[in-house]
């Protein structure tokens, strides 16, 4: 009799482990890669600034304007939980990917600013991004090292750590990256700004009112033609024009079969011509979603109201709404 119920216990423990590692692979995303070439941390280095720095600024003030915590504060913080540098990568991934409350690592910026929304963004991509922040020194505001002190938290390591170097040679789809990334955080800032004030109602006027003059300020500042056009415009100054509609085109097939979007460079001569997607993320669709589930009534009227002949509606989460147009002068030294 001993040798069936051992034979019993056996295929019973052997039933159930593989039903907790059946149950494990579907509850949690692969672990992040651990190993990283100096191409991937560029990559991380250029990601981070452009998908996150838009709410996770380095340059915020740190009590009025801020819509997020820095990077630094994301940094320390998981680094406070997360001695060993894999779990680091593989949590922050998680949470990036499938944001959840219980899931945060800085429940005070939860309850101030709430939880980030769930966007869409390739898992490779946040590996890099995660690497990057681990492993490399990042920008932060003048203001953090106090704030971190008065806490009374264990110093930081982030100065300590190396400085990318070779990730600020620009050839010309660097240049207009910069200037499309840069236009994009002084638009997001004030657009994020009003939707905290107010709601989406306040970032209608924002957009209606102060778009176009803060970007041509920005076209002075770069000293270059700055534009967003698109195909469905709801300001028709937005339209975009026979060439742009063909390489907007590219960058929503790209996004759609989940590519790597690169910058579209065209040698024009003495000058430069730029182009790279808007892609649309959760809090986009409070103005440009569903107008049945996603624009409330208010914000549609007033729509309605500033802009008759508006096609921007009915876009879904990572959706290409538009694209960057900027043509620059070829500055000395610098190639394809």
């Amino acid at each position: 009799m001993a040798r069936p119920s051992l034979l019993l216990m056996t295929i019973l423990l052997l039933s159930l482990s593989c039903k907790n590692q059946k149950g494990d692979n579907s509850d949690t995303i692969n672990s992040a890669k651990d190993t990283f070439s100096l191409t991937d941390y560029g990559e991380g280095k250029r990601l981070m600034a452009q998908q996150c720095y838009l709410c996770h600024s380095p340059t915020a003030p740190q009590k009025e304007g801020r819509v997020g915590p820095p990077m630094i504060a994301i940094k320390t913080h998981y680094q406070q939980h997360f001695t060993n540098r894999q779990m680091f990568l593989d949590s922050f991934v998680q949470f990036v990917m499938d944001p959840k409350a219980p899931n945060a690592k800085l429940k005070g910026a939860v309850q101030r600013f709430g939880l980030m929304p769930k966007q869409v963004f390739r898992s490779d991509e946040v590996e890099k991004m995660a690497a990057y922040l681990h492993d490399y020194q990042i920008e932060e505001p003048d203001w953090f090292e106090a704030h971190w002190a008065s806490h009374g938290f264990e110093p930081y390591t982030n100065r300590e750590q190396k400085k990318w170097i070779g990730a600020e040679d620009k050839g010309y789809a660097e240049i207009g990256l910069s200037y499309a990334l840069g236009t994009k955080k002084v638009l997001g800032a004030n657009l994020m700004g009003a939707l905290q004030e107010k709601g989406p109602v306040e970032a209608v006027t924002f957009c209606n009112e102060r778009a176009y003059p803060l970007t041509d300020s920005m076209s002075v500042v770069f000293n270059a033609k700055i534009k967003r056009v698109t195909d469905r415009p709801r300001n028709p100054n937005n339209t975009a024009n026979e060439r742009e509609l063909k390489h907007m085109k590219t960058f929503q097939t790209l996004v759609l079969n989940d590519e790597k979007l690169v910058p579209v460079v065209e040698d024009l001569g003495e000058k430069v011509q730029f182009y790279y997607p808007i892609v649309t993320n959760a809090l986009c669709l409070k103005c440009h979603g569903n107008p049945k589930t996603d624009v409330s009534l208010e914000v549609r009227n007033l729509l309605q109201e500033k802009y008759p002949s508006d096609k921007a509606l009915g876009y879904g989460i990572n959706e290409v709404r538009g694209i960057w147009s900027i043509t620059f002068d070829k500055p000395e030294n610098v190639e394809f």
